[in-house]
């Protein structure tokens, strides 16, 4: 609650202007019953035309000054509360950028993105209602009560059942509907989860025509969602009615009781009428407390999930100043009996993996699906950290940089090649203010000129969100190409050249190969084509090193090399 609240601390001055005209407003509303009691009582009475003139004139004055203090509140309170959701978007966004994979493996994407939205909206709209009403409806509730006694003599215990009433009301709301809107934001986020891999598989969903099974589950989904807010719905339905019916039967109690008093002479009309809207007053406070509680539980739930993310502390982090070091870009990378397992996993992904990648040279890594390659070049770039070992670029452990440093080092061609909304120019750049000439060189290497030629708007051709409006070939070309773009000294290339055809692989390679020459090329595949002229393999099984050399040598002296290689090469090639 503390960092939410730290979001305000900006406009304390703004929340003093909105409480001190609220408390100007609330004044002006005490304020007119007693002065229309005294029109009724003195003026009518007396047949006082003057009185009444001075009075209503006093009465249309207030009243104005408490409409212009209300409106001005409002508009200020609508203001801070849209910059504070703004102000706290942002900082989950930002917080979420700070993750390393393992926070993200904690959380799913629907959640974040709906902590982000649907989260900081119910904020947003508790605050805006609790600045309004925070203030107001509790000194509504006080000084209606003090100026219902005032006039109200003997009828004030009428008071006394009707707020305990409503409290008790209130109470029972709070207590039945706080777990079901917990419940609710958790459905919120499960339905998001579904609608956005329905949407990211639709080609897949089309292709095994399996729409009904997706809406089957879209649907259990929606109707546990749309039962629980029948839930909160019914006892709304249930709660509000009787608070309004206990306005009503005071009013009905009052006016009976009061008309009684003043046929008895015990009070006045003007008294009476006075202690009705003192009433009112005091009941409708009550009505806007209990708004707030239908809100406020809500928006508690939202607080504590945002506050889950912004409390995370990312586990991969920059070193403390006195252990920072940047040696010289050289490219060269070592691991030192590196071992790594997920969280919760039962065996490692990587055990004991010892071996250099050197400037100049292509290291390969290659294994079966599950053996560990990408998890292990993941270590590189810190995306996870080692369980044990190290990982050393140009002879400084990976844990000892800072992180922008240690990535600025690297070109890296993830296996899921992933495209972001904007054009090819801005893919490729990614917000690293590239000159356009190495921007066309990058594509020239990349092989993804022809197809970028032959697009009406070239390089400033859109890109839909995920890359949706290019093949995966052209995808994994413009990957490889935001990868080489900034000359960095060390290349990851995770099997980026699988959706290629052999013709376009050897041009690339060719391209490649003249560009990389002075830097460390790290090659993960499950193709041995495209290996076989790499400087050093290296073969992993169930994340060990099973064989390290030269492809012929492998073929000689490793067995799980050798049965990758025949299943895939011919016996000629083989010899």
């Amino acid at each position: 609650m503390k960092k939410i609240l730290s979001f305000l601390k900006k406009d304390v001055y703004r929340i003093l202007i909105i409480f001190t005209l609220t408390f100007l407003q609330t004044m002006t509303g005490l304020f007119l019953p007693s002065l229309m009691s005294d029109i009724v009582d003195i003026g009518i009475v007396n047949g006082d035309t003057p009185f009444i003139l001075k009075i209503g004139g006093i009465m249309l004055l207030v009243a104005f000054i408490g409409i212009l203090c209300q409106i001005t509140a409002r508009f200020i309170s609508a203001k801070l509360s849209a910059r504070f959701s703004k102000n706290l978007r942002s900082s989950i966004f930002a917080k979420v950028e700070s993750f390393s994979l393992p926070e993200f493996d904690k959380y799913s994407t629907a959640s974040l993105i709906t902590r982000c939205t649907n989260d900081v909206t119910q904020v947003q709209h508790s605050l805006d209602m609790t600045l309004r009403m925070a203030l107001s409806a509790p000194l509504t509730a006080i000084g209606g009560i003090i100026m219902a006694i005032r006039f109200g003599k003997n009828l004030t215990w009428i008071l006394i059942f009707s707020c305990t009433a409503l409290v008790f009301i209130m109470i029972l709301n709070f207590k039945l509907t706080v777990p079901k809107f917990q419940k609710i934001q958790k459905n919120v986020d499960k339905l998001n989860l579904i609608t956005r891999e329905n949407l990211s598989g639709m080609r897949v969903i089309r292709a095994f025509n399996a729409e009904g099974h997706q809406n089957e589950k879209f649907d259990q989904a929606n109707k546990l969602l749309t039962n629980l807010h029948l839930v909160i719905g019914r006892i709304m339905s249930l709660l509000q009615p009787m608070t309004m019916l206990i306005m009503n039967l005071t009013t009905i109690v009052v006016v009976w009781l009061g008309s009684r008093m003043v046929a008895g002479y015990s009070i006045k009309v003007g008294e009476m009428m006075a202690f009705l809207q003192y009433v009112m007053q005091i009941m409708f406070s009550f009505q806007m407390l209990s708004m707030t509680f239908i809100i406020i539980p809500r928006a508690m739930v939202s607080v504590r999930r945002i506050e889950e993310v912004l409390e995370t502390e990312p586990l991969i982090k920059d070193p403390l100043a006195e252990d920072l070091l940047s040696p010289e870009k050289l490219g060269r990378v070592e691991f030192e009996n590196v071992s790594f397992s997920y969280p919760n996993a039962i065996e490692p992904a990587v055990c004991n993996v010892s071996f250099s990648a050197m400037p100049g040279q292509t290291t390969a890594i290659i294994g079966s699906t599950g053996s560990g390659k990408s998890t292990l070049v993941n270590l590189i770039p810190r995306l996870y950290d080692v369980s044990s070992g190290s990982v050393k670029v140009d002879g400084v452990d990976v844990r000892h940089f800072e992180q922008s440093d240690l990535r600025d080092r690297i070109g890296y061609a993830p296996q899921k090649n992933m495209l972001f909304a904007g054009t090819i120019e801005s893919n490729i750049d990614f917000a690293r203010d590239i000159e356009f000439k190495r921007i066309e060189e990058a594509a020239r290497i990349a092989q993804a000129s022809k197809f970028i030629s032959e697009k009406e708007e070239g390089f400033y051709s859109p890109i839909a969100q995920a890359g949706t409006n290019v093949s995966g070939g052209q995808k994994q070309r413009l990957s490889i190409a935001r990868a080489i773009a900034n000359h960095p000294k060390i290349y990851i290339f995770d099997d980026s050249f699988s959706s290629l055809d052999f013709k376009t692989e050897s041009n690339l390679k060719k391209a490649l190969n003249e560009e990389t020459k002075d830097s460390t090329v790290l090659l993960i595949t499950q193709r041995v084509s495209t290996i076989i002229n790499a400087d050093k393999i290296i073969v992993l099984d169930n994340g060990q090193v099973v064989g390290m050399g030269k492809h012929k040598d492998l073929l000689e002296n490793c067995k799980v090399y050798y049965e990758i290689a025949s299943s895939q090469l011919t016996k000629e090639e083989l010899a």
